[in-house]
C-alpha cells in the first residue's frame, strides 16, 4: 500500500504546485537543516530562492555564496530523496545525497575533499571523536546491515540509525544534512510521520546526540517534538486527519 503522504508530496512536486505541502516542506527543511550547520540565510531568503531563483538581500548585506549554493542543492537533494523514498537505503544512495548537497561548493575545489565519497581526514562532532577514515566503509556497511535486518522499522530504529550515522561521520562535511535527509526518507518509506528539526532546537539536538549512549530520551524527545510540529503542517493540508500513525498515510 502506498503512503498517502509520499504520494501527495510526489504529486505536488510533479505539478509544481505553489504553496502546498511539498512547497512548504522544501523551504522549511532546507532552511532549518542548513541553519543548524551554520548557514546565515533567513527563512524568508530561503523561500525567495526557492520561489524566484533569486537572492533577496538587504542594502549592505552580504551573503555567503556556499550558503546560497547549498540551499539550492538541498532542494535538489530533497527531490531525489522523494523519488527514491520507497527504495532500500544503500551506500550509493547515501553518497548521492552527499554529492547533491555539496556539488559546486567551495569544498568541491579542495583536492582532498571528496564530494559524494567518504572522508580522507579525521573529524569530530563537537568535542567527540568519530570513526577513522580507514574504517568508515566497514562501519557504514555494518550499520546498514544491522538496520536492514530489522523487520518492522520504528521511529526508535530511525533515530538510533541517525545517532550511529552521525557518530561515524562518514563525510568530511555535510553529515548532519545527509543524516536528516535519511531520517525523512526512512520515515516516508516506513509509514512514519517524518519531521523537520527546527534550528532553534539545535542545542537540544546536539545534546541528544552527545548523550545518546547514556540517555536516549533527549534525542528522541527532540525528534518527537519536531514530529508534532510537522504533523500540524500536514494536518493543515489534510484537514480530515485526526490521528497520527501508519494508517493516516495509507490508501
Amino acid at each position: 500500500m502506498k503512503q498517502r503522504l509520499l504520494v501527495r508530496l510526489l504529486e505536488e512536486k510533479e505539478m509544481k504546485l505553489k504553496g502546498g505541502l511539498y512547497h512548504q516542506t522544501q523551504i522549511k527543511l532546507a532552511y532549518n537543516s542548513n541553519r543548524i550547520e551554520g548557514s546565515r540565510l533567513s527563512e524568508d531568503q530561503t523561500r525567495y530562492i526557492y520561489e524566484t531563483n533569486t537572492v533577496n538581500m538587504e542594502q549592505d548585506e552580504a551573503a555567503n555564496v556556499d550558503d546560497i549554493i547549498e540551499t539550492v542543492n538541498h532542494f535538489s537533494c530533497f527531490d531525489y530523496m522523494l523519488v527514491h523514498a520507497d527504495e532500500e537505503l544503500t551506500e550509493e544512495m547515501i553518497k548521492e545525497f552527499h554529492r547533491l548537497l555539496k556539488r559546486n561548493t567551495s569544498d568541491e575545489r579542495k583536492e582532498w575533499f571528496r564530494v559524494g565519497d567518504y572522508k580522507t581526514k579525521p573529524n569530530v562532532v563537537g568535542d567527540m571523536k568519530t570513526t577513522a577514515p580507514t574504517k568508515v566503509i566497514s562501519e557504514i556497511q555494518k550499520l546498514l546491515t544491522d538496520y536492514h535486518q530489522k523487520i518492522d522499522i520504528t521511529i526508535d530504529n530511525i533515530v538510533d540509525f541517525h545517532y550511529r550515522f552521525e557518530s561515524i561521520h562518514p563525510f568530511q562535511d555535510g553529515n548532519g544534512r545527509v543524516g536528516r535527509i535519511i531520517m525523512f526518507k526512512e520515515c516516508l518509506k516506513n509509514d512514519i510521520l517524518p519531521f523537520i528539526i527546527d534550528h532553534t532546537h539545535k542545542l537540544f539536538y546536539y545534546r541528544g546526540l552527545k548523550e545518546y549512549k547514556t540517555e536516549k530520551g533527549y534525542l528522541m524527545d527532540t525528534c518527537l517534538s519536531a514530529q508534532d510540529q510537522y504533523e500540524a503542517m500536514v494536518s493543515y493540508f489534510f484537514p480530515n486527519i485526526e490521528q497520527s500513525g501508519p494508517e493516516m498515510y495509507q490508501s
